[in-house]
């Protein structure tokens, strides 16, 4: 194991296992650790490091937090809406190219290959001139490469059926991505999230508020963090706009909400779409002390930052990351985990866990304890 992969942490699972040793994560709270006592204006560049797979989010929700905890201490990003779209996009189409294919696709590889092979094309992942427009190109790409149909006839389909169209799609169309989707169908469990359960905690200031004092006085919030004493969940599904909120979404259902926020980003701006889908936003909290929150492809992402009275140096730094919600150890992929089969055939069993992990989307690899359950043990998460 390198030392990378040791710095950001792994999640070791234990299909079937009772809840308490079905899911281990090895992350650590490294932002309050290295965060503490460096100048704010280094500090969204360390978040960067520290959370390299989505360092766009880390650092500017790090600049929304340092501004809003002191006017003046950062300066505020003037093409936030821009960036974030943009790098989300990017971030949902590595996932999408690289995850899928490798978690979902058959073993020859075939669908890896097919995969990669179109993402060389991708305007999105190619080097822009300054002032480039990639939208055009991204959607012309998408409906090409990806859906094989226009897009908004796809996201039109998608809102009135939800897995039903998904199964259509996947059906009609032999491309690599409607094979890996019509695939992966066999190992759905079947059961749809709780979405009373799903984390819009950025909706209103006073659950902003809520969740400010929580991350402050509550030790290891960030690391196991609940809402109003419950798991929660997040994702594309959980967004202020909540545009899935009645089509019931199991897991593999969850694919296609991924699949239709990419489509939403690519199209252009306007109400619900291109920079117009995506929310982030700061509040002050308490004196030296904000918190900032953007929508990014996990989830929902909250940074909190308090400063120093006299000087721009950060005295405490914490970050609550999508991965925490969703994998916590008696979380929503936790419980899922612990109720697959163990009587199943391996293969299935494979293939449910894969799915688990490619819909819920985790920012650290993952590794499977095949060990039995010891009567007793509890997991140390």
């Amino acid at each position: 194991m390198s030392a990378a992969l040791d710095l950001a942490g792994r999640l070791r699972v234990r299909p079937g296992a009772p809840l308490a040793q079905a899911l281990h994560s090895s992350r650590r709270d490294w932002a309050g650790r290295l965060g503490q006592g460096q100048p704010a204006t280094a500090l969204p560049g360390l978040l960067a490091s520290l959370f390299n797979l989505c360092s766009h989010a880390h650092r500017l929700c790090a600049q929304l937090a340092i501004a809003a905890a002191r006017p003046g201490a950062m300066a505020m990003p003037g093409d936030a809406a821009q960036r974030l779209r943009q790098e989300t996009a990017q971030e949902h189409v590595r996932r999408i190219g690289l995850d899928w294919p490798r978690l979902l696709g058959p073993a020859d590889g075939h669908a890896q290959g097919a995969a990669l092979q179109a993402l060389q094309t991708c305007p999105l992942l190619r080097p822009a001139a300054k002032g480039d427009e990639p939208w055009p190109q991204a959607l012309d790409w998408l409906q090409r490469e990806c859906l094989h149909m226009p897009a908004t006839t796809w996201l039109r389909a998608w809102q009135a059926c939800g897995a039903d169209w998904l199964l259509d799609w996947g059906t009609r169309h032999g491309g690599w991505l409607p094979a890996l989707v019509r695939g992966a169908r066999e190992a759905d469990s079947g059961r749809a999230l709780d979405m009373a359960r799903a984390l819009r905690a950025h909706g209103q200031d006073d659950q902003l508020r809520t969740l400010a004092a929580a991350l402050a006085l509550k030790p290891g919030f960030a690391m196991q963090p609940l809402w109003h004493g419950a798991c929660a969940h997040t994702g594309p599904w959980a967004r202020l706009h909540s545009a899935d909120d009645g089509l019931p979404l199991t897991p593999w259902a969850l694919l296609g909400s991924r699949l239709a926020e990419l489509v939403r980003l690519c199209l252009p701006d306007g109400p619900g779409q291109g920079a117009g889908w995506l929310r982030h936003g700061a509040l002050h909290t308490a004196d030296g002390q904000g918190l900032a929150w953007v929508e990014m492809a996990r989830g929902l992402l909250v940074h909190q930052v308090e400063l120093e009275p006299d000087v721009p140096v950060v005295r405490a730094c914490r970050v609550l990351a999508p991965t925490e919600w969703n994998f916590h150890p008696a979380g929503e992929v936790a419980r899922r985990i612990s109720a697959l089969d163990a009587t199943l055939p391996a293969g299935l069993r494979t293939g449910q866990l894969n799915l688990l992990m490619a819909a819920f989307d985790p920012c650290v690899p993952f590794e499977v304890d095949a060990a039995p359950a010891v009567e007793g043990e509890v997991a140390h998460a």
